[in-house]
């Protein structure tokens, strides 16, 4: 029963945590991972937008889309504070994500950011095989986060980051096996993001400005929840490549469209005989399937965002997952305010599919941004 709980646990993060998982479609091929957490978008502009990012992160959030980002920021400092709850549609009270994120900018030298996020996954009772009860635990993970931006060319950032992880599942060492232990590792994260303004010619020109962004996060070793050596599997190593429209219409008012693209580089099947770097080449060609079936490993997501003199905006987006590659399906619907230095964010789940673990899923985030750096 001690073993079967823990593996409740570990399942969870497999599915709920990875933002709703499998839904049990017959003949299913989902790719699982260990710390599934690290994906989770924690904040509530780019879930508001369908999970989208990589190429509009233009605040702190940025360390969690793709740091290069933060290249292009004008602000000389900046933090970003999110909450949201999660599984509520479960009935579970105590399950939350919280997500810290800064930045300092340097000027010429480039920009510097840091993050924190911490998932509480409540208060988990133990019990024997009779149901008699031997303790609680309160199983927990955290990410800590530091990256390094610079603009390379007037119009292209790059960016590394490096990532400490622990995963404390096994939360409860007198009740739990004694070859379970906490996962702690760590892993680094590339990107890069191109910024490039132009105007649609036309009886009044257009500006328009094109954003584009690719980042790969999570590169690391393989972890186990066990001491075995050989009872390992592979972190969410995950490549995200998207790009983004803004339209000025006019003084007031302006339109982003952004389209975002996600594959996990990790085997399609369960080959933990492969090393890290091999693991994340063979995944662009290794599914069962061939290629039609790599192709559906592919997610899509999209988002829209309309702001009225940048105070106010409205935001909607929609992310699909293929049926058998773990069939998440939903629509995200947001809101911003922003004033002065301030900003309030708040983003709104719709799931696609009845009895949704993460229906009404809701997130808030705080934004604050300082003065530009010339400014004295």
């Amino acid at each position: 029963m001690i073993t079967l709980c823990l593996g409740m646990i570990s399942g969870w993060a497999y599915t709920a945590f990875a933002q709703g998982g499998s839904t049990g479609q017959r003949g299913s091929k989902t790719i699982t991972t260990a710390v599934p957490f690290l994906l989770v978008t924690p904040e509530s502009r780019g879930g508001a937008m369908g999970e989208t990012g990589v190429a509009i992160a233009d605040d702190a959030n940025a360390m969690h889309w793709n740091p290069a980002a933060l290249g292009f920021l004008e602000s000389r400092m900046g933090f970003s504070m999110s909450y949201s709850p999660w599984l509520r549609a479960l009935g579970i009270p105590d399950i939350n994500l919280m997500y810290l994120s800064g930045y300092y900018n340097t000027g010429k030298s480039g920009v510097i950011g840091a993050s924190l996020r911490y998932f509480s996954l409540g208060i988990i009772q133990y019990t024997d095989g009779l149901g008699s009860p031997l303790g609680e635990g309160k199983p927990n993970e955290f990410a800590l986060d530091a990256g390094y931006s610079l603009k390379v060319t007037p119009f292209l950032s790059a960016a590394i980051s490096l990532r400490f992880f622990n995963s404390q599942l096994a939360s409860n060492s007198n009740v739990l096996p004694t070859d379970a232990k906490p996962v702690t590792s760590v892993a680094g994260d590339l990107g890069f993001f191109y910024k490039k303004d132009f105007k649609i010619k036309g009886n009044t020109d257009l500006p328009v400005q094109f954003t584009s962004g690719l980042a790969i996060s999570n590169i690391g070793p393989k972890v186990s929840y066990t001491g075995s050596t050989s009872d390992r599997d592979f972190i969410p190593v995950n490549l995200r490549l998207g790009y983004a429209f803004k339209f000025f219409v006019d003084e007031y008012n302006s339109v982003t469209l952004t389209n975002d693209f996600n594959k996990l580089l990790v085997p399609s099947t369960d080959q933990r005989d492969k090393a890290l770097l091999s693991g994340m080449f063979s995944s662009f060609g290794d599914a069962p399937g061939g290629f039609g079936e790599e192709i559906t490993e592919i997610t899509t997501s999209v988002g829209f965002e309309y702001w009225y003199r940048e105070l106010f905006a409205a935001r909607a987006g929609f992310f699909y997952e293929d049926p058998l590659k773990g069939n998440r399906k939903f629509i995200s619907l947001g809101a911003g305010l922003r004033y002065n230095v301030f900003g309030l964010n708040f983003a709104y789940l719709v799931p696609l599919q009845q009895n949704h673990p993460l229906q009404n899923t809701l997130r808030f985030t705080l934004v604050y941004n300082f003065e530009s750096v010339g400014a004295e």
